[in-house]
C-alpha cells in the first residue's frame, strides 16, 4: 500500500479513487491534484513509481486546505468553542443530539443511541 500524507491508500484502486481515502480530500480535490501533477486519473495506485508518489504527497502538501489531523483537530475546535460560549448549537453537541434544527421526537437514532426503555409508563397508562 502507497502511503499519501500520512495515510495507507488502496493498491488495487484507481489513484482519483483512492485519494478520497485522505479525509479532506474528496473527488473534486483528487482530480485538481492529479491534473496539475500530470498523472492520469485512471492509473492504478500500484502502478504509480515512487518519484510519482513523492510528487502526489508535495502537491497534496502544497494545497493549503486543512487535511487529516489538522482537519480533525479544526472540527473538534470549532465545536469546542461553541460549547465554550454556551451557544444553542454547543448545548446540542454536549447533549449528543442533532444541532442543526431535525426533529428528535421519532428519528435521529444515529445522534441519540439505541432506545433506552423508561419503566412504569406502561402501569401508568393502565390505570388511566
Amino acid at each position: 500500500m502507497a502511503r499519501v500524507a500520512g495515510v495507507e491508500i488502496p493498491d488495487q484502486k484507481r489513484v482519483e479513487a483512492s485519494l478520497t481515502y485522505i479525509k479532506g480530500i474528496g473527488s473534486t480535490l483528487s482530480k485538481k491534484v492529479l491534473t496539475a501533477i500530470g498523472i492520469s486519473p485512471d492509473t492504478r495506485v500500484k502502478d504509480l513509481s515512487e518519484s510519482q508518489i513523492s510528487e502526489l504527497n508535495s502537491a497534496i502538501a502544497s494545497l493549503g486546505t486543512p487535511i487529516e489531523g489538522e482537519l480533525r483537530r479544526m472540527v473538534s475546535q470549532n465545536i469546542r468553542r461553541l460549547q465554550e460560549i454556551k451557544s444553542y448549537r454547543g448545548s446540542r453537541h454536549a447533549a449528543g443530539l442533532p444541532a442543526r434544527g431535525q426533529s428528535t421526537k421519532r428519528n435521529s437514532r444515529t445522534r441519540k443511541g439505541k432506545r433506552k426503555t423508561v419503566g412504569g409508563i406502561k402501569k401508568k397508562l393502565e390505570k388511566k
